[in-house]
């Protein structure tokens, strides 16, 4: 090989970790730079509170409803094409709602939605393709980078909209420029890639309903969706609650970027202790007392010390459940073909579910003006939570 070859080689797996990175990048911002927004936005356009709750729960639907469909995609035209299709997507989608018009602004959001969705599925992949040997490091640079640019934008979106006086609009259109590096890098690698298209992908179709019909799978299903559930109301609405308890709303931003960042963590150790357990009940446990104590100090205190407390509470039992959801995906199952499966079934079901969370605690306060029945409403949510991770945590496997 020669040195100018190997130089080539070696920009190219540079830019492949990269591009894989970039794609990290944009697999939240788009999503939680919303959440400290959503009142301004609500305010602006004359929205309810229950439809602003949409603009969090939109994506939610396009991931349940993309994430089957991704896999099928990425074996027919390959990951990588369809990466950069989800990137473009993801551009296209914020370009679009960041225009004061309703319908523009819903449109926008579902296609954020699907777009975030084809790379969440298909990354994962990429990484298993291209990088077989060191997927463990690889997902935890993914993983890392992910959480650090979602909290960056949740704590960043009220100081561009109000500290820089863009504006919501040009606040959200921001977090198009991680998507626009992400093709670019993408469109060379496309080019320079010599791998065969059709490699043997990771995803795998679903031959029947057994996976449907298994209770230990509805459990993990229950889990993550429940889980998500928690996330995407704590992203939409915690700055609302935090303001609504006296903080301003870009402390209230910020305390839902401190929430992030405090939780990442626990994103790591969770997986690690949960592979060196047999059950995972005793971590099940420690999450929901977590987050029992998270919600139920915003139900009875207004003081920042309680707030802070509550904040970092909710930050670690919202990043270690999410990790505990994604480690029984393969801990409940016995082979790669099962796990996939279950991945499906459990990220459809799941997000579904989350997606009713935002829409739902929203039409609550409209109703009450208060924010009492939403919170009793996330504790009673989280006692679901350690019910079903109480059967989900089992040192089982699905359709034993």
């Amino acid at each position: 090989m020669t040195d100018t070859q190997t130089q080539s080689k070696q920009l190219y797996r540079f830019l492949l970790v990269a591009g894989i990175v970039i794609v990290a990048f944009n697999l939240r911002p788009a999503i939680t730079s919303v959440g400290p927004l959503i009142g301004i936005i609500r305010d602006d356009i004359g929205l309810s509170n229950w439809s602003a709750g949409i603009l969090t729960s939109l994506p939610l639907v396009a991931f349940a409803v993309m994430s089957p469909a991704a896999p099928k995609l990425g074996n027919r035209y390959s990951n990588e094409r369809m990466l950069l299709a989800g990137l473009v997507l993801l551009f296209v989608g914020i370009a679009v709602r960041s225009i004061s018009v309703i319908a523009l602004l819903f449109i926008g959001t579902l296609c954020v939605g699907l777009g975030i969705a084809m790379l969440n599925v298909l990354l994962p992949g990429v990484i298993k393709e291209k990088f077989p040997a060191k997927v463990g490091l690889m997902t935890s640079i993914y993983s890392t980078a992910m959480g650090i640019f979602a909290a960056s934008a949740s704590g960043l979106s009220i100081p561009f909209a109000q500290g820089l006086d863009l504006g919501w609009q040009l606040s959200l259109l921001i977090w198009a420029t991680p998507a626009v590096l992400g093709m670019i890098v993408w469109i060379y690698l496309l080019k320079k890639d010599t791998s065969r298209d059709d490699t043997d992908m990771t995803y795998v179709s679903v031959s029947d309903n057994r996976m449907w019909q298994s209770p230990l799978a509805w459990q993990v299903a229950c889990y993550m969706g429940l889980q998500s559930f928690l996330f995407y109301v704590t992203i939409s609405w915690l700055p609302e609650i935090l303001h609504d308890n006296g903080l301003t709303m870009a402390m209230s931003g910020w305390m839902l970027s401190f929430a992030q960042f405090v939780g990442l963590p626990a994103s790591f150790i969770v997986p690690v202790v949960a592979d060196k357990l047999k059950s995972q009940r005793r971590i099940v446990i420690v999450m929901g007392v977590c987050a029992l104590g998270g919600y139920g100090g915003l139900l009875i205190g207004e003081s920042i010390t309680v707030m802070v407390i509550s904040t970092i509470l909710i930050g670690v039992t919202l990043s270690g459940m999410f990790a505990l959801a994604l480690t029984f995906l393969g801990m409940r199952a016995r082979n790669a073909r099962h796990a996939a499966e279950l991945s499906g079934m459990a990220q459809a079901f799941g997000y579904t579910l989350a997606a009713v969370g935002p829409m739902f605690i929203g039409y609550l306060y409209d109703m009450t003006h208060f924010w009492t029945v939403p919170l009793i409403t996330l504790i009673a949510v989280s006692i679901l939570v350690m019910a079903f991770g109480m059967g989900a945590g089992r040192d089982r496997y699905v359709l034993d």
